[in-house]
């Protein structure tokens, strides 16, 4: 058996311990398909596992990493031969079942797609679980009816992962954008993204009334708490809201009265146990949708030895747009 380079995080009485170690193939996981990891990348939930500030690994030791590109090396799995390309999003990677941060993953095979076609393994991970859940949020408002006549539509977080993915696809399908972000400097940035207009997020943070003027006809939220409830009283008759992430809490400090005074809709997102059709649909308008020099533009690359060190950045919303990780 081989060994290769991973991140293992190790369980102790003081708390965790997290270290680039040669990880021996033959202590993977039981699965049906081994696949050679090349790119990974770093998402807000990669940072909270690498840290321990929140709860997201469930076994010791753990190798995390939610988000995988890489070649089937070998098969059991009908679907999957050698030499495949592969992606892999969530379904307890890095949570449950040891993950992509290492230079082999041995994997249900029914949790992989096959790579989307015009997209190579750095693209697929410069959009990871962030983009695939940004996607996911613009289906959910198609499918309430938020068309991009109905009025403007209002990304928080904008500068970060699912956000800044979000208003590239929301301003390439037509829709006014409203960027909402912590760092005006990154203004310029959100504008080439396609943001019609960037607000700074103490707009959203303040005191929450049960209902306030109405100004967006939905909104992508990966904040949270009182940046959500003020969204939802903000948000036109017959809207929807798109709730993907906690980044500022997980408590909401609404009101019945968006929902029952102007039939406001709150949809949430769930990217990891996503039903397969549905990631189908989403990779397959991903790989149509994403302009790639906007994601180049929005993507930086460190190695498998730089991970670490880039958990805290994440969570203390030191990382504009992506981060891939070059795995092989």
């Amino acid at each position: 058996m081989a060994t290769f380079k991973a991140i293992r995080i190790d369980k102790t009485n003081e708390g965790q311990t997290v270290g680039l170690v040669d990880f021996d193939e033959k202590d993977l996981m039981d699965g049906n398909v081994t696949v050679n990891v090349e790119w990974s990348t770093l998402n807000y939930k990669d940072g909270l596992a690498l840290t321990g500030k929140a709860p997201v690994v469930r076994r010791f030791p753990m190798i995390p990493g939610i988000d995988l590109a890489g070649t089937v090396e070998t098969s059991s799995h009908p679907d999957w031969k050698a030499g495949d390309r592969v992606i892999l999003n969530g379904f307890g990677l890095g949570e449950t079942h040891l993950g992509a941060y290492a230079g082999k993953a041995r994997v249900n095979g029914d949790w992989l797609l096959a790579a989307p076609p015009g997209l190579n393994g750095r693209q697929t991970m410069a959009i990871g679980t962030a983009g695939y859940t940004a996607m996911l949020a613009v289906m959910a408002l198609e499918h309430q009816g938020v068309t991009p006549d109905c009025g403007s539509i209002v990304v928080t977080g904008a500068s970060g992962g699912v956000g800044s993915v979000a208003v590239m696809l929301l301003a390439g399908y037509g829709y006014q954008v409203v960027a909402s972000t912590g760092r005006s400097a990154e203004a310029g940035y959100l504008q080439g993204l396609g943001a019609t207009t960037v607000i700074d997020r103490q707009e959203l943070s303040g005191p929450v009334r049960p209902l306030a003027k109405e100004r967006f006809a939905g909104g992508i939220d990966s904040v949270g708490s009182t940046t959500l409830a003020n969204v939802l009283a903000m948000t036109k008759y017959g809207g929807a809201v798109v709730a993907c992430g906690l980044a500022g809490g997980m408590d909401l400090p609404t009101s019945v009265a968006p929902f029952i005074l102007r039939a406001v809709s709150l949809i949430g997102i769930d990217s990891v146990m996503c039903p397969m059709p549905e990631r189908r649909k989403a990779w397959s308008r991903l790989a149509s949708a994403v302009d790639r020099t906007k994601l180049g533009a929005m993507t930086e690359e460190i190695g498998l030895a730089d991970v670490i060190a880039a958990g805290p950045r994440i969570l203390e919303g030191r990382v504009r747009g992506r981060i891939v990780v070059n795995v092989g």
